[in-house]
């Protein structure tokens, strides 16, 4: 990897890895990396700043990791400070004030979640799944045709024009995205945005009484108007992105063995470019 690295392909890295669940205590315990996405929350371009939110929020899935992040340096205070920015975009700022949340109820309710975490454990790991912030909710999508990278890169340009939508992760593997967004944003917002595509239809997944699955088609008739989102930037190209293998920080499992080396690499980096 080139020496020359700069914030957004560092970021955007350790965001790719945060997403799998198997490299979020390696990177919480790693001495620079934590330290180096909290500086990149105070940083001037709006792109890492909600990039580095992102890892964040996928490393606080790990309930392990929550009291060492909440105790970290400056990671409770940048969190607040971007909450409180007047230039920060809402989505942004809803996904800070959803990750402050998270952090500052760790310990708290810990003897009340054990039984439910455990139950947590058992079933596939999924992102952003939890009801911690009233201003947000969580719509699973099975999306048919969502078949390589490049239909993944189509619904990623859908979903970052909605306005509302704060984040989301793709499982290729069972064709469904899960996507955390505004709770005043319709689901039916999300169908439309996927099937302008022309290449790709997408269905609601709910959970019904008896815990099972039930997919619910968006009626043709329903189309929603979508408000689009100009403040939320763009993510960093494919051509540009550091990650040549896209679909293995969501997808595939084993990946810490190979993350672990440019983990050494990111951790360099921060050293030479922050002090704290």
């Amino acid at each position: 990897m080139s020496a020359e690295l700069d914030a957004l392909t560092v970021v955007n890295q350790l965001r790719d890895l945060a997403a799998d669940p198997l490299n979020r205590r390696a990177i919480v315990e790693d001495q620079g990396c934590l330290p180096g996405l909290i500086l990149f929350l105070d940083h001037p371009n709006p792109q890492v700043v909600y990039s580095a939110l992102l890892a964040v929020r996928y490393l606080a899935e790990c309930r392990a990791n929550r009291e060492k992040m909440k105790g970290e340096l400056g990671m409770m205070l940048s969190l607040q400070n971007v909450m409180q920015k007047s230039t920060s975009p809402g989505e942004t700022k809803l996904l800070a004030s959803e990750i402050y949340e998270i952090l500052q109820s760790a310990g708290v309710e810990e003897a009340e979640q054990a039984e439910a975490a455990a139950a947590s454990c058992r079933r596939k790991a999924q992102f952003f799944l939890g009801s911690t912030n009233k201003r947000a909710k969580t719509v699973v999508l099975h999306i048919d045709g969502l078949d390589d990278s490049t239909r993944r890169s189509l619904c990623e340009e859908a979903l970052l024009k909605i306005r509302g939508v704060i984040s989301f992760t793709f499982q290729m593997a069972v064709k469904r995205c899960v996507v955390r967004i505004r709770s005043d944003l319709k689901a039916e917002a999300l169908g439309t945005a996927i099937n302008s595509t022309k290449v790709m239809t997408a269905q609601q997944v709910v959970k019904t009484e008896d815990g099972g699955e039930l997919m619910v088609p968006f009626q043709e008739d329903s189309a929603v108007l979508v408000e689009e989102n100009t403040d939320i930037p763009d993510y960093l190209p494919e051509e540009e992105s550091p990650s040549q293998e896209q679909d293995k920080a969501v997808t595939r499992v084993g990946s810490i063995t190979d993350g672990m080396g440019w983990l050494s690499t990111a951790a360099n980096f921060l050293s030479r470019s922050f002090y704290w």
